[in-house]
């Protein structure tokens, strides 16, 4: 699964567009995961150009809005229609589900019209994702995607918290999901949660191709391997044979000197079962 989020089209940077077109077809993803903010300024035109670049990278994707793809500047679009332009372009789904022998994702989203930057997750939507994640078979990886993050490091970042994310972290933990992942505070971490029960990882993607990054954070991309038998190869780790039912998750960043994604993190998750 390649997991892309905060592209943020209308601040693209052609040759990392470039690149992670020349990754998507070196890696060969089942599934590419977009988590919001596929626009800076939610316009027609920006969405033509997320909508190009994603039937390049050779694989299905599963996207849901973010804040920055409602107008910010049309109140009358942002209060009546505000999904209009995500939906003439990637559907009227917004929080859509992928199923196969090996994932289960599934999207929640998580803006409101109301709400500029904030996210919310509401009762209603917490019960739809714990009811989707209980049907799920032994041998699927069980991902959220949310956009704005259900937790983060200690640090600064507590205010960008989705809303509701205490309530969902329980439900979802419960439920059986193994992996939540997001963006929109353009920060690539792994975190696992503690005091569940049961192994939850908050897996977060930086911004994959725009000019919006943080000091010292390259643009960034992740890719999540998952094998629920041993004997998948690229799951092996050195000369170890790889477990059954482990899920590496990688970090890809942007070389400015290779003009390239590299692997820059790997992190080991094994899944409970």
């Amino acid at each position: 699964m390649l997991h892309l989020s905060d592209t943020h089209f209308g601040t693209e940077q052609p040759r990392v567009v470039e690149a992670l077109v020349a990754l998507a077809a070196q890696q060969r993803p089942d599934v590419v995961v977009l988590s919001g903010d596929i626009t800076q300024r939610a316009r027609p035109a920006q969405f033509r150009a997320a909508k190009a670049f994603v039937d390049r990278l050779g694989a299905p994707v599963l996207a849901i809005p973010g804040n920055h793809d409602i107008a910010l500047l049309d109140v009358w679009a942002r209060l009546t229609r505000p999904y209009a332009r995500y939906a003439q372009v990637f559907g009227a789904d917004l929080e859509p589900v992928v199923s196969s022998p090996d994932w289960l994702i599934v999207g929640v989203n998580t803006t409101r019209a109301w709400r500029h930057v904030h996210g919310e997750v509401s009762a209603a939507q917490i019960a739809r994702v714990a009811t989707v994640l209980s049907a799920a078979t032994p041998e699927q990886l069980r991902v959220v995607v949310v956009h704005q993050p259900l937790a983060v490091p200690a640090g600064g970042e507590a205010s960008n918290l989705l809303r509701g994310h205490a309530e969902a972290t329980r439900a979802w933990a419960q439920a059986g999901a193994d992996i939540v992942m997001g963006g929109h505070i353009h920060l690539p971490f792994t975190l696992p949660l503690q005091g569940l029960g049961r192994r939850l990882c908050v897996v977060q993607a930086g911004t994959a191709v725009s000019t919006r990054t943080r000091p010292g954070v390259p643009n960034s991309v992740n890719l999540l391997r998952w094998a629920d038998a041993a004997g998948t190869p690229e799951l092996a780790i050195g000369n170890e044979p790889p477990p059954a039912g482990r899920c590496l998750i990688e970090r890809w960043d942007f070389s400015e000197r290779l003009q390239a994604f590299v692997r820059a993190e790997v992190t080991v998750v094994q899944p409970e079962r």
